[in-house]
């Protein structure tokens, strides 16, 4: 299950350059769909599926578990996994050795690969493990990438963009064959236009979210949305303007964040909010400063800040920045 909100995508290009290869690892790509008690950092995989496909997009061999999530498995009404039949699967760190074989040197394909990522890394890191990926690949980004003519962003739109059949939704090896099915022709669309792939770095979740208190009965699903935005109270003083390298942070500056961070992001949004910052949801010329480990991604936010020259931060030295915030020079 992944949280999808609607998305308008334009029309196809027209006039594709000459073919060109995309980079891709010497092992071809890993194509991932995974299924979760909900949608929140403390909440756990019950299946998943994978799709090994070479670097040409052809398939070479799948894999399917269910995973003993050993609490309640969430909203049953929609992967239509029990508590009986979890109970007598293997747990994560029993299958971890042979998911992390069937990841490792490959780039992570998934719908929406941020989230499959944040579950399947904090999966890992509760064995003790670190799983085997460097890249992801999110094949909603590569879709509007192409200007594929969706009406919205999920897998189903664009299966039945490539003709692919769906024989049952929201179960991990079905999802992953059809995005696999799926992904095959929009490589070669990508490779046909010259379009580099939207290859996104893996920064490893260690935030397990344990903390968090459980819905009765139902995980931490909230029905909509990977985490549910945070309500805040309007940042007291005026935008100062843009940070300056050498410089501090100054009270009142709008800062974005976008991309994996090793910190919960509701963390760092706290800490920014506490230090009298401004969160900023979107990417302007007002925006003082973004935050992210991955300046080069394929993320709105960060091709909004190269166009409009916003400065770029990782969160190493954003949270250096926050030990010592100046006060707004009209507080």
């Amino acid at each position: 299950m992944q949280p999808i909100q609607p998305e308008t995508y334009g029309a196809p290009r027209t006039a594709p350059v000459p073919a060109q290869r995309s980079a891709a690892p010497a092992e071809g790509f890993a194509v991932v769909d995974v299924e979760t008690t909900g949608l929140g950092r403390s909440d756990r995989v019950i299946s998943a599926g994978v799709y090994q496909l070479d670097q040409d997009g052809e398939v070479t061999d799948h894999w399917y578990t269910l995973v003993n999530p050993e609490r309640d498995p969430g909203p049953v009404w929609i992967h239509g996994l029990t508590a009986e039949l979890l109970s007598g699967a293997p747990t994560f760190p029993e299958i971890a050795d042979e998911f992390a074989a069937r990841l490792e040197n490959r780039v992570l394909v998934a719908h929406n690969a941020l989230f499959d990522w944040n579950m399947i890394s904090r999966e890992f890191s509760r064995a003790g493990l670190r799983a085997p990926v460097e890249q992801r690949l999110c094949t909603m980004v590569l879709s509007r990438d192409l200007r594929l003519p969706l009406p919205n962003g999920k897998l189903a739109s664009l299966a039945a963009h490539f003709g692919v059949q769906q024989r049952q939704a929201h179960n991990a090896l079905d999802d992953a064959r059809v995005l696999a099915e799926a992904f095959r022709p929009s490589l070669r669309l990508a490779r046909l236009a010259g379009l580099p792939l939207p290859l996104q770095t893996c920064v490893a979740v260690t935030d397990l979210g344990e903390d968090e208190p459980a819905a009765p009965g139902r995980g931490n699903w909230t029905g909509s949305q990977y985490r549910q935005a945070k309500k805040r109270p309007p940042c007291p003083y005026p935008n100062p303007g843009r940070w300056e390298d050498g410089k501090p942070l100054v009270q009142g500056m709008r800062v974005a964040f976008t991309g994996d961070t090793a910190t919960d992001r509701e963390v760092l949004e706290d800490r920014a909010v506490e230090a009298g910052l401004h969160i900023a949801t979107s990417v302007s010329r007002l925006t003082s400063l973004l935050v992210t480990n991955e300046p080069t991604s394929w993320s709105g936010k960060a091709r909004k800040a190269r166009d409009v020259g916003t400065p770029v931060v990782t969160e190493d030295a954003f949270l250096q920045l926050l030990r010592e915030v100046a006060p707004h020079p009209g507080a």
